[in-house]
């Protein structure tokens, strides 16, 4: 559904309030009282269908007499009621509804039914609801206490949204207490409609709002999630506390990448992508919603630590330590600085320790010189109960001295009551101050994860040396046979041919079902040899001694067939297995990594990578990234492993081709795509030697796929479906095709080309640089909401984009925002003609309703264009544009 009717939800300026009462201890009473002391200015209703009249005289009215003047329900009768109630609603044109009533799906079918009634109710009419089973909706603004907690939260630019009504009133009493003001409060329940992508989308557009906090449980629907987070996440911190993290999502897998890969790794897998931040405790939480109350941000790591206790300095370094992290060393002229300040026996260090007999204006001394060293991104300062200073006049002093601090500081006044004011007037003065180093250190730590987010989500990058090339058809052969046997396992040879044919190296592997024939395979493979168990049935085959390494004889060979048999027909003496695999032996791998695959209920398929062989699952050395993946997203998935370190060199080993894995991931990533089928893959081992890489074992689960590609996914991959080759109208000859994030380059070049009054008419200002942040916005692009066709010309190997047309759809797919822009020499060829026409196509396809765009009055040619192609062309409401539509419905 749409997130039209949100104002309603939010900004209602009218309320009824179904199941009304003057009965005070209920729900509705509470609501009422609520609604009232909030300050609401506009009308309310009170409805209460259990006692519309008393004695035939009318005690409340009836929905339907007052049903036109309503923009927001707030439902507390029975769930039961609750159908019939919304079906007249839609039938009155009552936009939101925020269902209090508990009694849905969380007590079983017949609740599930009851809900399952309202959507069906809801959805025809296009009402929003929140809820049920929820606590309600607090938006400052619009003065709107629409729960049943009586107390108001302070204003500020926080949104808070939580699953849970209890986590809502405990994080409203602590934010009370410590003056966190926030902006909305919303308890979503069940989730039956209104999500936690829907609020992300609807607060990321709310100026009022500068961060976004949620307490999660479960998604209803991650790929909206990811979708709305990856837009928001780059303009405004997200924080989410997602508790039961204590589920195994792959207990019961059989693949070395199913056991390790649960359901919480993924998840800080999907967070990472979308560069949200993720909290573990509630502690955690409240932290985090201090720094945001501040808008604190940091631009690195580099923490200095400012403090006149020794023991506390220590435990500050080891708890960033943690993190790895060292505190930032000292520049020799913050030294000499510091020095002239600063008592001899200092630390002369950082930590910054100035023992605790130093007066307070020393301390804001070396406070000062440190804020304006330009070496730190944060600050630290820390003191505790002293003799010989008070805790308290120090807090003042050092809220006067960093006022207007270039960077974040952070401060950890420790102990109980003698510093509890100190820890008040900071608070008060919008510094956060910590009780102790360690909570400090990890709220400046989460100042460092939303920094690196941003960087990560703003990277560009790089391209391969050379295509890829992939044999999807080959796919297809080797997997359709497979699912008329239901789920199942491919063979290990099987599985080899379809790495093969997305182009991941594999060794040489024959099969053979004989002793004689394992001779015969050995000679023409090559001696030494591995050989290994053949069969669907058997996944790990050192579990059943189905492995021979190092085979150098053909009486080695022989010996060894017979060998792995007998060990099977001990484990099962009715066993039909006879085949087993003859294999290149690489004696003296330098490195053994695991890379797979695995299909999780939530976000689809999954990428892990780590280090591999017999031992993984005890090491658990791995990260995890989602599909799909490009050279930047396959660099940072090794870059989180232990094993990376390694893989640069170590000792006697050598460096590992680090751009080789890079592509495996890559090729991997692209065969999972394709491929929804796929619900696990293992390569373990892909053993490095010689600057080379090659799959030595391999194995492939497969089900029918319950959504074609690339609907499994929850991030959308590059539409290839959209490649298309034009002729201009000079005859030359243009490719067409989405684009990319490595494409940035590109487009620069492209805007350098472009004349002042070519920028003017696509942006509306002209610059000589194109900025960074544009830059980003425009190369990378979320296909699900957006799309961009570039034109491009190839000559010697190197592509030059001509001209871009561009889809900005919003989190609706109701209507989407169009621009064109083509290099000045290449207008007139039908260059943006034809990219426009293409995305009047995708629209139509995506199911818009319409597309539209501003033009400048004086960019004739564009206006032309439009006219051309069935635009509808009118003033803009600001009078000094012209608006380009054309409708679909």
């Amino acid at each position: 559904m749409s997130i039209y009717h949100f104002d309603r939800l939010f900004s209602p300026e009218s309320i009824a309030i179904v199941g009304a009462s003057n009965k005070k201890g209920t729900v509705g009473a509470a609501l009422l009282d609520n609604l009232v002391q909030s300050g609401y200015p506009h009308p309310v209703f009170l409805i209460n269908p259990a006692y519309r009249s008393i004695n035939g005289r009318p005690v409340y009215p009836t929905l339907s007499s007052v049903g036109s003047k309503i923009d927001l329900m707030i439902v507390a009768i029975p769930i039961a009621e609750v159908p019939g109630l919304i079906q007249e609603s839609v039938s009155l044109g009552i936009g939101a509804a925020v269902i209090i009533s508990a009694g849905g799906k969380e007590t079983g079918a017949k609740g599930k039914k009851l809900e399952e009634d309202i959507w069906r109710y809801a959805s025809k009419g296009g009402l929003r609801i929140v809820g049920p089973n929820c606590l309600g909706v607090i938006c400052q603004a619009s003065k709107v206490n629409a729960t049943f907690t009586s107390r108001m939260p302070l204003p500020g630019n926080i949104a808070f949204a939580s699953q849970s009504g209890a986590i809502c009133s405990i994080v409203l009493d602590h934010s009370l207490q410590n003056q966190i003001g926030f902006s909305h409060f919303i308890s979503v329940g069940s989730m039956l409609d209104v999500d936690f992508g829907d609020l992300i989308d609807f607060l990321g557009s709310d100026p009022s709002v500068r961060s976004i906090i949620l307490y999660m449980e479960n998604l209803t629907r991650p790929k909206k999630f990811m979708s709305a987070a990856r837009a928001v996440s780059r303009i405004k911190p997200i924080v989410v506390l997602k508790s039961g993290r204590s589920r195994a999502g792959a207990r019961a897998a059989a693949s070395h990448t199913g056991a390790m890969a649960g359901e919480d790794a993924v998840y800080d897998a999907a967070f990472q992508r979308a560069g949200v931040v993720r909290v573990r405790t509630i502690e955690e939480l409240f932290d985090c919603a201090e720094l945001l109350a501040r808008n604190y941000r940091s631009s690195g790591a580099r923490l200095c630590i400012v403090t006149n206790a020794g023991g506390p300095a220590v435990i500050a370094a080891d708890a960033l330590a943690e993190y790895g992290i060292e505190p930032e060393p000292l520049s020799p002229e913050t030294l000499q600085s510091l020095n002239r300040v600063l008592p001899p026996f200092w630390s002369k260090a950082n930590p910054v320790d100035m023992r605790g007999d130093v007066p307070i204006t020393t301390f804001c001394q070396a406070v000062e010189i440190c804020l304006n060293s330009r070496q730190f991104d944060s600050l630290l300062l820390m003191t505790g109960p002293q003799a010989l200073t008070d805790p308290d006049l120090l807090a003042a002093s050092v809220v006067e001295t960093i006022r207007n601090a270039p960077i974040p500081v952070i401060t950890a006044w420790m102990g109980g009551w003698d510093v509890k004011k100190g820890r008040d007037i900071l608070n008060q003065a919008g510094i956060p101050a910590y009780e102790t180093p360690e909570r400090a250190i990890r709220a400046f730590m989460y100042l460092v994860s939303y920094d690196a987010n941003q960087k990560n989500l703003q990277e560009i990058p790089p391209k391969f040396p050379a295509h890829f090339h992939y044999d999807p058809v080959q796919g297809r052969k080797l997997i359709a046979p497979v699912l008329t046997a239901g789920e199942s396992w491919l063979t290990e040879t099987e599985s080899k041919q379809l790495l093969h044919a997305y182009g991941i190296p594999v060794n040489p592997t024959q099969v053979a079902a004989s002793a004689r024939g394992a001779v015969c395979a050995a000679g023409v493979i090559g001696y030494p040899v591995a050989m290994k168990i053949h069969s669907r049935d058997i996944v790990h085959k050192s579990d059943v001694h189905g492995i021979q390494l190092n085979l150098c004889t053909q009486e080695e060979v022989e010996s060894a067939y017979d060998h792995i048999m007998a060990n099977i027909r001990s484990l099962n003496p009715l066993s039909p297995v006879q085949e087993v695999t003859v294999q290149t032996m690489i004696e003296r791998p330098d490195y053994e990594l695991i890379i797979g695959s695995r299909h999780t209920p939530d976000f689809g398929p999954i990428i892990l990578f780590g280090m591999g062989g017999v031992m993984t699952e005890i090491l658990k050395d791995y990260a995890i990234a989602l599909p799909p993946l490009n050279r930047l997203l396959a660099r940072r998935l090794i870059e989180s492993t232990r094993v990376y370190r390694l893989l640069q060199g170590y000792r006697s080993r050598p460096a590992a081709n680090l751009p080789l894995i890079e592509e495996i991931l890559v090729r991997l990533s692209q065969l999972i795509v394709d491929f929804p089928e796929i619900m696990e893959l293992d390569i373990n081992p892909l053993i490095l030697y010689d600057d080379q890489a090659v799959a030595v074992d391999a194995r492939v689960r497969v089900k029918a796929a319950a959504l074609p590609s690339p609907h499994h996914l929850v991030i959308s991959p590059y539409p290839n479906q959209y490649e298309f080759s034009m002729v201009t109208r000079k005859g030359v000859h243009i490719f067409v095709r989405p684009v990319r994030p490595e494409d940035a380059p590109l487009m620069v070049d492209l805007y350098q080309t472009l004349s002042n009054e070519a920028v003017y008419h696509r942006f509306f200002r002209t610059f000589h640089t194109t900025p960074v942040q544009l830059l980003l916005r425009l190369s990378q692009i979320d296909y699900d909401r957006q799309m961009a066709l570039a034109a491009l010309s190839s000559k010697g190997g190197s592509e030059k984009i001509l001209g871009i047309a561009r889809l900005f759809g919003d989190p609706d797919s109701v209507n989407a925002e169009f621009s064109v822009v083509v290099e000045d020499t290449w207008q007139g060829h039908g260059i943006g003609a034809t990219l426009l026409g293409k995305c009047i196509e995708i629209a139509k396809e995506r199911g818009y309703r319409s597309i539209w765009g501003l033009v400048l009055p004086e960019n004739i040619s564009m206006l032309a264009l439009g006219k051309k192609l069935g635009f509808d062309i009118v003033m803009s409401p600001s009078g000094s544009e012209r608006e380009l539509r054309i409708s679909f419905v």
